[in-house]
């Protein structure tokens, strides 16, 4: 009997260690796992430090400024630690269209894009929104009346640019009742800068009956259609006293046309242009462009904020509109050594 009380009591004290034993490997595991990171939070982590994939198409390279745009998007990407997918779409609608439907097939966080011309998104906009992937437009505006197809808008003011074109012309011939005789070299057809570029400045002048803008055609935003379409100009009338052009580009072109028809730009015809590209500052410092409206390309930094923003679930606002100034001679001659673009 005593054995077997002994042998209880044995049986008693092992296990009553192995009890404690457990315990105590519970008490270190809770110890470790304390150490370790929660795997929500990890999660978490991880989907913080993911890239976010944004997909942007481009109007194309049809300009300095242009150029000077692309460069500043894809270098702030870089520096913000964005994914960029970029997607030149050569001033066709088409190619846009195709780029913003890969973008929704990639799945990319946010899609951007600077539209060919101001109608015509609405279906593609509408796949995008279906799929949850929010837009930011830049540079130009679309047309469409569903503002809930896009989170925000990104650029410059054109009718304000055209507005101050004009501004500076009816300044120009405050003193003078003689019919001034204008040529206007507009941006692609059916864009937003060359609708409302236009817009503007018509405005400004509507009330100055001497200023009449004899003849209108599009030079696509590129030197070399400025260049033909100037020629075109001299031709039909060689009573040409200003020219006003919606980029730096078609004006650099038109000054071409203009010295080969042995007049002085600057001069005997005087050029209002916009953009304020290296280039153009150039010409302005040597006389032969008159006045230049500043559109600044430069606000890659400003888009990657905006990016960001969005994913965030940042309440942005609907407009936001670049800074920007104006140029006579004298002050492109003084702003040109620090010229960016």
């Amino acid at each position: 009997m005593r054995k077997a009380k002994k042998v209880g009591v044995l049986t008693l004290l092992m296990s009553l260690m192995l009890v404690t034993a457990c315990g105590s490997n519970n008490g270190a595991t809770t110890k470790e796992n304390a150490n370790q990171p929660d795997k929500t939070t990890t999660e978490a982590t991880v989907a913080t430090d993911k890239k976010i994939v944004f997909g942007f198409s481009q109007v194309g390279a049809e300009s300095g400024w242009r150029t000077a745009n692309t460069t500043s998007i894809q270098d702030s990407a870089k520096e913000a630690g964005i994914d960029l997918k970029f997607s030149d779409a050569q001033q066709k609608q088409e190619n846009q269209i195709k780029a913003l439907r890969s973008f929704i097939q990639q799945k990319v966080d946010v899609i951007g894009f600077s539209p060919v011309v101001e109608s015509g998104w609405d279906t593609v906009l509408k796949e995008a929104k279906d799929a949850g992937i929010p837009v930011i437009l830049t540079d130009r505006s679309v047309d469409s009346t569903d503002t809930s197809l896009y989170v925000t808008f990104l650029g410059s003011d054109f009718v304000l640019e055209g507005q101050k074109a004009g501004e500076w012309l009816v300044e120009e011939y405050k003193d003078t009742t003689d019919q001034v005789n204008i040529v206007e070299l507009q941006g692609t057809t059916g864009s937003a800068p060359a609708i409302d570029r236009k817009e503007g400045f018509e405005a400004a002048i509507k009330d100055h009956s001497n200023l009449k803008i004899i003849t209108s055609q599009t030079g696509d935003f590129t030197r070399a259609k400025g260049k033909e379409v100037m020629q075109a100009f001299l031709k039909a009338n060689k009573d040409i006293d200003v020219l006003y052009a919606h980029n730096d580009d078609m004006a650099l072109g038109a000054i071409q046309a203009i010295e080969a028809a042995g007049l002085k730009p600057g001069v005997d015809i005087k050029i209002i242009t916009v953009d304020g590209i290296k280039d153009g500052f150039q010409a302005a410092s040597e006389g032969k462009i008159n006045f230049i409206v500043e559109c600044n390309p430069l606000f890659g930094g400003q888009l990657m904020e905006a990016v960001k923003g969005v994913v965030e679930g940042k309440e942005l606002p609907k407009r936001t509109v670049t800074e920007e100034g104006t140029f006579t001679i004298e002050q492109a001659k003084e702003a040109l050594p620090n010229r960016k673009y």
